[in-house]
């Protein structure tokens, strides 16, 4: 089996954003990237099919080279090879679809896994996107997947429960939380990495299904403020500001 697992490089969720100064991109200064937490999913996944089944697995990133530290922990985690496909990484999903669909086609690959959704973007469409480029099977938001002879079966989580998918490899599976718990990357894992190579690739152009024409952070939130009294005066306050400020009555 071979299993390709698309992995985008994200800034940490706990790092201070800034916009640069043409108002439509992230400033990369102080910010530290990671492996968008759904892929790390999808990444461990292929890992413990491989282990479990034995396959070949490939992990995949579009951009530049600093999604070379994205590549480089998948080796680390257990990743066979790894591939640096050289284009806009941070478009739109759309067009890292078509980039995806254009390297993986003909390369033979039964399965291809990506997190349900990248943080940043947070659109959960370029999975769905990738399948249907390829005209291949999917089940998104999956928390459970089995796989038999050429086939899966894929729990995913809809609105008040749970539903069973079943299709035909190749498929294309977005991971949800849930689906296993990531590990961390060994000391072997980590030295066995530094003697991997990444492959590098020049995506095939694709079209821009949308454009970001500015970006802005939320407004600051307003200053709390400590209702004095007793808990009868803090009542009538909290009920006063509510309807005069917060308009909610």
């Amino acid at each position: 089996m071979k299993i390709l697992v698309a992995l985008k490089q994200v800034p940490d969720t706990e790092t201070k954003i800034k916009v640069a100064a043409d108002g439509r991109s992230l400033d990369p200064a102080d910010v530290k990237w990671i492996t968008s937490p759904y892929d790390e999913y999808a990444l461990e996944e292929a890992i413990r099919i491989k282990e479990g089944k034995g396959a070949e697995v490939v992990a995949l990133s579009v951009g530049g080279d600093s999604v070379k530290e994205v590549l480089k922990n998948a080796l680390a985690l257990g990743a066979d090879t790894a591939v640096l496909l050289k284009g806009d990484g941070q478009g739109d999903a759309f067009a890292v679809a078509q980039m995806i669909a254009a390297y993986a086609k003909d390369k033979g690959f039964d399965l291809i896994l990506c997190g349900n959704k990248g943080l940043g973007g947070d659109n959960a469409a370029m999975g769905p996107m990738l399948a249907e480029l390829m005209g291949i099977g999917q089940a998104n938001v999956v928390v459970k997947l089995e796989l038999g002879e050429g086939t899966f079966k894929a729990e995913r989580e809809i609105e008040g429960g749970t539903e069973i998918v079943e299709g035909a490899l190749p498929a294309v599976i977005t991971a949800q939380k849930g689906l296993n718990e990531p590990r961390y990357a060994s000391l072997k894992g980590i030295m066995a990495a530094k003697k991997k190579t990444i492959e590098e690739v020049e995506a095939t152009p694709a079209t821009t299904g949308a454009q970001i024409s500015a970006l802005a952070l939320p407004p600051e939130r307003p200053a709390g403020r400590k209702l004095e009294g007793d808990a009868a005066a803090q009542a009538q306050a909290l009920l006063q500001a509510l309807k005069d400020e917060a308009k909610v009555f």
